[in-house]
């Protein structure tokens, strides 16, 4: 991700230019990261010939196609069932111990 963030910073900068391996790798060391050329080649390799509006566009419509849904929590919840009274009593138990922090007196007395 920091090379990708490196890339659109410089493409923020000069929509006009393409950023290049030593312009990527000033970037990035600059906020003291260490840089692994190898990732930052592989990066301009992929992105080569491409506009990068296209690409954020292109990816967009793919997570986009991505199942986001609110039916695993859900199911999740159900499944874990057994557990709710458990969980219950820990609760209960913390707010015991948390009642013994105030030692009588409070912040605003």
């Amino acid at each position: 991700m920091r090379y990708i963030a490196a890339y659109l910073l410089l493409q923020l900068a000069n929509p006009e230019a393409t950023p290049s391996a030593a312009d990527i790798t000033k970037v990035v060391s600059a906020a003291g990261i260490d840089v692994d050329s190898e990732r930052v080649e592989k990066l301009l390799a992929q992105l080569e010939g491409k506009n990068i509006a296209e690409v954020i566009a292109e990816g967009k419509n793919k997570l986009a196609s991505v199942p986001s849904g609110g039916a695993a929590p859900a199911g999740a919840a159900a499944a874990a069932g057994g557990a709710a009274p458990a969980a219950a009593e820990e609760k209960k138990e913390e707010s015991e111990e948390e009642s013994d922090d105030d030692m009588g007196f409070g912040l605003f007395d």
